[in-house]
């Protein structure tokens, strides 16, 4: 990954979606059918004997690709089992440094879509949810696709006491937060704050002098 010459966003909307509200109450009231695919429940059921048998906090760190960030958050929590999960094979088993090599994480290829509703049906007791750098979806017509705008949305407000999403695109987190608001969720987005980038994407964003921002709330 070259360093420095990351592009901003370029988006042909001018504000929060004018379709999301509909799109979001929709979500909030009708079930979600789609049935779960094999290979997610079966990583699931292996990820979640250890969840089941370990007494400390668990955190989930969605959309983990290489899983940098997933082993520097294991590093600041040690008395926590971190649970990384990707849908590629391929970035959640390339090597990263050792710098960041833990015991207490564990690393898993799934499809969110399903996860999520596996980790709420199984009621899995995570205290906080990070959703790092996702793909924005920056075209005004593929808002369905972005983490607020799908079918799943609900059950990602169900995971976690708190949760931390992090973008360069602000536009993409303030509409995360007006669907938040919508399921009567508070939440803050502010600047990120100078620290440690936990994934490859946040280091790019920065030392390509792009705003890099912090959505939070608290779930539960």
């Amino acid at each position: 990954m070259s360093f420095g010459d990351s592009k901003a966003i370029i988006t042909n909307q001018d504000g929060i979606n004018e379709n999301l509200a509909d799109i979001v109450n929709k979500h909030l009231t009708t079930e979600f059918k789609k049935p779960i695919s094999t290979h997610t429940q079966q990583a699931f059921d292996q990820v979640n004997e250890l969840v089941q048998g370990f007494n400390g906090p668990i955190i989930l760190d969605s959309c983990c690709g290489v899983g940098q960030s997933t082993r520097i958050i294991a590093k600041q929590n040690p008395d926590a089992l971190v649970i990384g999960v990707d849908k590629s094979d391929n970035r959640i088993t390339r090597n990263v440094d050792d710098q960041w090599q833990v015991e207490n994480y564990h690393l898993v290829r799934a499809d969110l879509n399903d996860f999520y509703r596996l980790v709420v049906q199984e009621n899995w007791p995570v205290e906080k949810h990070y959703i790092l750098y996702p793909n924005p979806w920056p075209k005004a017509k593929h808002v369905k696709r972005r983490w607020h705008g799908s079918a799943v949305f609900p059950y990602i407000i169900q995971v976690g006491k708190t949760i931390e999403l992090r973008s360069n695109w602000r536009l993409y987190l303030e509409e995360f937060q007006a669907a938040m608001a919508l399921a009567n969720i508070d939440s803050q987005l502010n600047e990120l704050p100078a620290g440690e980038p936990l994934t490859p994407f946040e280091a790019k964003y920065l030392a390509s002098e792009q705003q890099c921002w912090a959505l939070t709330a608290k779930i539960s």
